[in-house]
């Protein structure tokens, strides 16, 4: 087991239960209302056997999407974690991701799971970053996708009317703005992004977290100015396995559904990844309440059997939301019986000195 090379300094709990008793409540609850509204009298009896199979083709495609996201995190990470600690960030990050608004997001506990695993504060924040900013390479790339594709296909569907084209519209210009900033801050000018850090720590409200802020902000530019040394392959490798991890997210949701009927697969693939694009803005925790309306609205005019909907939400919810609850508290646990064994050894190291100095 790898010895963490600090430890972070917190005041509360890493995952507040009320986010996720909250998420959970939202989720079923939203779920409960697509099913009533949807609800078909013998609903079960259309499903075809032959395509109940593509849901365990979904299971392999969740799993898959963990994988390529651990190895993201261990390219990151100069390879100095191996494949399990990848995985336990990974699913970690997951976890908390689902059930925390968006706004807060995962990565606080992401960064406590990668120190504990015996990456620096420092390099941890960077890595986040970084595979922040790679992820929105990706959206640079889906942006122009969607907008050239709608003008021949219907992506965005017409029950969002006006204000919801608008809404996406904002959403791919801030996904583009955003990642123009965190791009120009990591790759061409981080010691920019280190004196904005400073700036925000300065306010009175943070003040008391400025020293060992700007301690952090000197390591992350240290670490953003050896990433700029890298070679084009270190880059071309994260970025390769932050598009498939996306990728198999915007498949899921259409698996689900040829697994159930059959529909028009290429605008399933692209309202999938509008959809996926929407769920970055919704502020409960996990997206709960919201994804499984924007599940609805996206992709449920494109299944004949309207019986079907809420089936297919339930079965989706269940694979990527339900999945990464069950498998990232496990996960969790993992550091928190770590933080328990190593707080029980310095206790006992703490018992022997006084003996020791006694004998003496």
């Amino acid at each position: 087991m790898v010895k963490p090379a600090e430890h972070t300094d917190r005041s509360g709990p890493l995952i507040s239960f009320k986010y996720l008793a909250i998420s959970i409540s939202l989720s079923i609850v939203s779920m409960a209302i697509v099913i009533y509204l949807t609800y078909t009298p013998d609903t079960i009896h259309y499903l075809a056997p032959k395509r109940l199979p593509g849901i365990f083709i979904a299971i392999g495609v969740m799993f898959l999407k963990v994988w390529f996201f651990s190895a993201k995190i261990r390219i990151l990470a100069d390879k100095t974690i191996g494949w399990m600690a990848s995985i336990r960030i990974t699913l970690t990050w997951d976890f908390a991701s689902a059930v925390t608004p968006s706004t807060i997001g995962g990565a606080p506990v992401a960064t406590f799971a990668m120190i504990r695993e015996g990456i620096p504060l420092g390099k941890s924040s960077a890595i986040i970053l970084y595979s922040v900013m790679l992820d929105q390479f990706w959206y640079a790339m889906a942006v122009p996708i969607l907008l050239i594709t709608g003008i021949f296909l219907p992506v965005l569907p017409e029950e969002i009317g006006l204000v919801g084209n608008a809404t996406m519209f904002l959403i791919y210009t801030g996904l583009l703005l955003y990642g123009g900033v965190l791009a120009y801050g990591l790759l061409v000018n981080p010691g920019a992004m280190k004196k904005i850090i400073k700036w925000v720590f300065r306010l009175p409200i943070l003040r008391k977290w400025y020293d060992k802020v700007s301690v952090e902000a000197d390591n992350l530019e240290n670490y953003s100015l050896e990433l700029r040394k890298k070679p084009m392959s270190f880059v071309l490798k994260a970025f390769i396995f932050s598009t498939l991890s996306w990728l198999c997210r915007v498949a899921l949701p259409v698996i689900v559904v040829l697994s159930l009927l059959p529909a028009q697969e290429i605008l399933l693939i692209l309202r999938s990844l509008a959809m996926n694009l929407a769920f970055l803005i919704i502020p409960t925790p996990g997206g709960s309440g919201g994804v499984e309306g924007l599940f609805a609205i996206f992709l449920g005019p494109l299944i004949d059997r309207t019986a079907f909907i809420g089936l297919a939400v339930f079965v989706w919810r269940v694979i990527t939301y339900y999945f990464s609850i069950g498998i990232g508290i496990i996960a969790m646990m993992w550091y928190v019986n770590y933080s328990a064994a190593e707080k029980l050894e310095e206790i006992n190291e703490e018992k022997e000195e006084p003996e020791l100095s006694g004998k003496e």
